[in-house]
């Protein structure tokens, strides 16, 4: 199971890097790389700080599930609960982009 919600957290974030621009996108690309492992978890600490303190100017919420989900591609039971979570954001986004049609 743990191979399908590997599967759909790529496929989420292969959307996602088709939709930044192109510095970002290879950003992205290289942070999810295997070999930069040692990159991605202090990345995704930092972020997930930055999302807690939102409050404060800069930092934002967005912060907290971008590293929620740069921290799920190193531990496996964050996998599937992620990949959940975007599969309902899909749906949310596709309904309300129907909707306004």
């Amino acid at each position: 199971m743990s191979n399908h919600h590997r599967a759909e957290l790529d496929r989420h974030f292969a959307w996602f890097e088709a939709r930044v621009p192109a510095p970002l996108a290879k950003f992205l690309g290289w942070v999810r790389k295997p070999s930069s492992r040692l990159a991605r978890a202090p990345l995704a600490i930092l972020l997930i700080v930055g999302g807690i303190f939102s409050f404060l100017p800069v930092l934002g919420l967005w912060m907290l599930p971008l590293g929620l989900l740069l921290i799920a591609q190193d531990v496996p039971f964050l996998q599937g609960p992620m990949a959940r979570m975007l599969g309902w954001i899909e749906r949310k986004w596709m309904e309300r982009k129907a909707a306004k049609r």
